[in-house]
């Protein structure tokens, strides 16, 4: 009789036991990856930067006018393109690839606006702008030093400030579409 006593007892523990214990606690929500990026200093730097670009006005009215063919086969400066993921769809679920196109496209510009094409007419504003905004987004990649961009020809110097400004504001508007949408 004893043997059916604790075969009883046994299965009473079994079954009851877990109706007087508490519930096991829920597990901790793992928490959705975190970007780094302040996504609403970068629209409002970005805007900021589209603005001071605006002011700029070329020494030689005709340099406005100007239009040039621009085949690039390397994409160099670089360029946002649609292979970078940078619309809104994407954006909203990995901005990685984006970002990085971005960075890089700020340090090729950083670089050209502490050039010697900018010696005659500098940029503090603009190499203000920029440096700030890449700190946000330099963040999320690691910070990269100033590449010295090569001397060029005095004489090209107003040519080539141009073409960096037209390429820049060309830019700087499509950075800030990204950075407008992923801030809201």
């Amino acid at each position: 009789m004893a043997p059916l006593r604790r075969l009883c007892l046994c299965l009473c523990l079994c079954l009851c036991l877990p109706l007087l214990l508490p519930p096991p606690a829920a597990p901790a929500p793992t928490p959705a990856p975190v970007s780094r990026t302040d996504w609403a200093a970068c629209r409002i730097l970005s805007r900021d930067l589209s603005r001071l670009l605006a002011t700029v006005k070329e020494p030689h009215p005709v340099l406005e006018q100007m239009q040039l063919s621009e085949e690039d086969p390397q994409n160099w400066p670089p360029r946002i393109r649609c292979s970078d993921a940078c619309d809104p769809p994407t954006l909203d679920t990995n901005n990685t690839r984006c970002l990085h196109r971005i960075l890089q496209a700020l340090q090729h510009y950083r670089d050209l606006l502490g050039s010697d094409i900018f010696r005659d007419q500098p940029q503090p504003q603009l190499e203000t702008t920029m440096d700030q905004l890449l700190g946000l987004v330099q963040q999320e990649h690691g910070h990269t030093p100033r590449h010295p961009m090569a001397p060029s020809e005095t004489w090209s110097h107003q040519l080539l400030r141009h073409l960096a400004l037209k390429r820049l504001r060309s830019f700087a508007a499509v950075m800030s579409r990204v950075f407008t949408h992923s801030a809201s």
